[in-house]
């Protein structure tokens, strides 16, 4: 029998988007060239390797057990197939795509672009906002880079720790909590007005939980999509926001904010940098992750002028 070696590339973009048109799109042909290949997949395979539910595709036993090994194979391949290693960052031209949490963009993003146009003065880069819905899946291949603080969920993604960050209290000079020396109480902190930070609008976060279960809760008035659009509400108006104090030091700064500790303990706000393993062994993906990795961790290793309350 004479093997295809093409079949293991597009039954890997297959076990990957599930999808006949979404793999035809990451291979750059045509659904129903895509549908043919599925065919000759399951000739190959003996196996339907995708069954139609609804209205999406379920990859079958044989399928969930033949990616791995398939992803692998495909990877050994280019490698195989990619005698250059290395890369020329002075002869790079390519355009990157990050989706970032706003404020990492404020704060890393001009380390990353100076080092970047230092040596590589033939690479863009893309800054995407965190939307809403995921109009930009780093599983469909484009996205090169997101950093947040959330864990990603796929077991494709790639992603690492570059730092940490600690929420405090953002609220104008005028506020009426900035006046006195003490610490700010509990008590004080509740019955302000708060603003939240939610690209989805959620009026409630992670310090309602840590409230609640002390028996208290808070005033939460109004939710902001970014860091930045809540704390313009927070310069304007006697609100108050809880924001990591390292990475949004360029906004709070710009905007002559105040900050206070938060009266309450919170964990440490994890600062994660995540790509899709497709991206692994890519030369210049790698010297990108390298960037970007030194300016979060630049951002986050900036010096806290901020002491707990005595």
């Amino acid at each position: 029998m004479q093997l295809d070696l093409n079949l293991l590339t597009a039954l890997d973009a297959l076990l990957e988007e599930g999808s006949v048109t979404d793999a035809a799109a990451r291979l750059h042909v045509s659904p129903p060239a895509m549908s043919r290949t599925l065919g000759r997949i399951r000739r190959a395979t003996g196996d339907e390797i995708l069954v139609r539910t609804g209205r999406t595709m379920t990859p079958t036993p044989r399928a969930l057990a033949l990616r791995a090994t398939v992803h692998e194979l495909v990877q050994q391949a280019r490698t195989v197939l990619s005698p250059d290693t290395e890369v020329d960052p002075a002869a790079l031209e390519r355009t990157f795509i990050l989706k970032w949490h706003d404020a990492l963009a404020a704060a890393a993003g001009p380390h990353l672009i100076r080092a970047l146009r230092a040596e590589a003065p033939g690479v863009r880069l893309r800054f995407l906002a965190e939307a809403s819905t995921d109009a930009h899946d780093p599983r469909r291949g484009d996205i090169d880079l997101e950093a947040g603080a959330g864990e990603p969920s796929s077991p494709e993604i790639r992603h690492e720790v570059v730092g940490y960050d600690r929420l405090v209290l953002a609220l104008r000079p005028s506020h009426p909590l900035c006046d006195g020396d003490g610490p700010l109480g509990l008590e004080d902190y509740v019955a302000a007005e708060h603003i939240t930070v939610s690209r989805r609008g959620r009026l409630r976060d992670p310090i309602d939980d840590v409230l609640e279960a002390r028996g208290l809760s808070r005033r939460v008035v109004a939710a902001a999509p970014t860091a930045a659009t809540a704390l313009q509400f927070v310069r304007h108006h006697d609100l108050v926001a809880a924001v990591p104090r390292l990475i949004s030091r360029p906004l709070l700064d710009g905007l002559g904010l105040r900050v206070r500790p938060l009266p309450l303990p919170m964990p440490d706000v994890p600062v994660q940098l995540a790509w899709h393993q497709r991206y692994d062994n890519d030369p210049a993906h790698t010297w990108l992750r390298r960037h970007a990795r030194t300016a979060l961790h630049h951002a986050c290793a900036a010096t806290d002028d901020v002491a707990p309350d005595p």
